[in-house]
C-alpha cells in the first residue's frame, strides 16, 4: 500500500546530509511506492497550493469550507517526506470564542490537542495516518502554543499559523520575525470571524507586507467554499446580513 492510504505504511527513516545537531534526526519517505498527486478542488486552490510552492510567506485569507487548511497540510506532508523541510510546526493564537486556553483544563499540550485535531486529520488524509504518528512521536511534526515562539528561529521549516485573525498587532510582527532559511510559512484566517476586541494583526500585517518580496496574499471568497453547498449558503447569509447592517450604521 502506498503512503497515502491509512495505516499499512513502509517508512524509510534517513538521516539527510545537510542535518545539523539541532533538527530532527528522520526524513520520511514511502519505499513501495511514488506520491499521489495532490489535486486542487477549484482554481482558488490551485492557485494557493502554487503560491506555497513558490513563495516564503503566504497568507490564505477567507471564510470556512474553502480548503485553506486542507491545503496547507497537503503542501505540508508533501514537503516532509520529499525532504525539503525538517519539521511541521503548527502554532495559532490561544483564544477560542473570546476565552483563552487557560481555562481549559489539563497539561499545555493536552490543552492544545483540540486546536491541532482538525489540521492532524488534514495531514493524515494527505501522508497517511503512520507516516503522520511517526513523525508527530520523533518531532517532526510539533504543536507550539505561538506565546512561546519568541527566540525561535525557524529554519527549514514549514510553519503553519492558524486562526490568525486572533493575533495581535505585536503577536503577528513577532511571529514574523522567527522566519529563518529554507522556510515556508502560511498564515491562514478568517477576518469576519475574529474573537478579540483589539484590532486584528491579520489585516494589520497583511496591510503593511504584501508587497514585500516572498510574501502572497490569496484571498477566498464564498464562490470557493467546498465543503458542502448549506455552508456556502449560511456564509451568504451572514455576508448579506453584515452588509445590510454596515448600510444601516451609516445611515445613524
Amino acid at each position: 500500500m502506498d503512503y497515502m492510504s491509512e495505516d499499512n505504511v513502509v517508512i524509510d527513516f534517513q538521516s539527510p546530509p545537510h542535518q545539523d545537531q539541532h533538527s530532527p534526526s528522520h526524513s520520511y519517505k514511502a519505499t513501495s511506492s511514488t506520491p499521489k498527486p495532490i489535486k486542487a478542488k477549484n482554481k482558488a486552490q490551485d492557485l494557493f497550493m502554487s503560491a506555497i510552492k513558490t513563495h516564503t510567506l503566504i497568507f490564505g485569507l477567507g471564510p470556512a469550507g474553502t480548503g485553506k487548511s486542507y491545503c496547507t497540510a497537503a503542501m505540508a506532508a508533501q514537503a516532509l517526506i520529499a525532504g525539503d523541510i525538517d519539521r511541521i510546526i503548527f502554532t495559532r493564537p490561544a483564544v477560542e470564542a473570546g476565552n483563552s486556553m487557560g481555562f481549559l483544563p489539563g497539561r499545555l499540550d493536552e490543552k492544545f490537542d483540540p486546536y491541532f485535531n482538525a489540521f492532524k486529520s488534514c495531514l493524515i488524509s494527505n501522508a497517511g495516518k503512520g507516516v503522520i504518528e511517526c513523525a508527530l512521536k520523533n518531532g517532526n511534526i510539533s504543536v507550539e502554543p505561538l506565546a512561546y515562539m519568541r527566540g525561535k528561529t525557524f529554519n527549514r521549516c514549514f510553519v503553519v499559523l492558524d486562526e490568525a485573525q486572533n493575533c495581535t498587532p505585536e503577536e503577528m510582527k513577532m511571529f514574523m520575525t522567527r522566519i529563518g532559511c529554507q522556510s515556508t510559512v502560511v498564515i491562514n484566517g478568517d477576518l469576519s470571524q475574529k474573537d478579540i476586541r483589539c484590532y486584528s494583526g491579520l489585516y494589520d500585517a497583511v496591510s503593511r507586507t504584501h508587497s514585500v518580496k516572498g510574501v502572497y496574499v490569496h484571498e477566498f471568497d464564498h464562490h470557493d467554499i467546498v465543503r458542502s453547498d448549506i455552508v456556502k449558503d449560511i456564509i451568504m447569509c451572514y455576508d448579506d446580513t453584515e452588509q445590510k447592517m454596515q448600510k444601516y450604521r451609516t445611515r445613524i
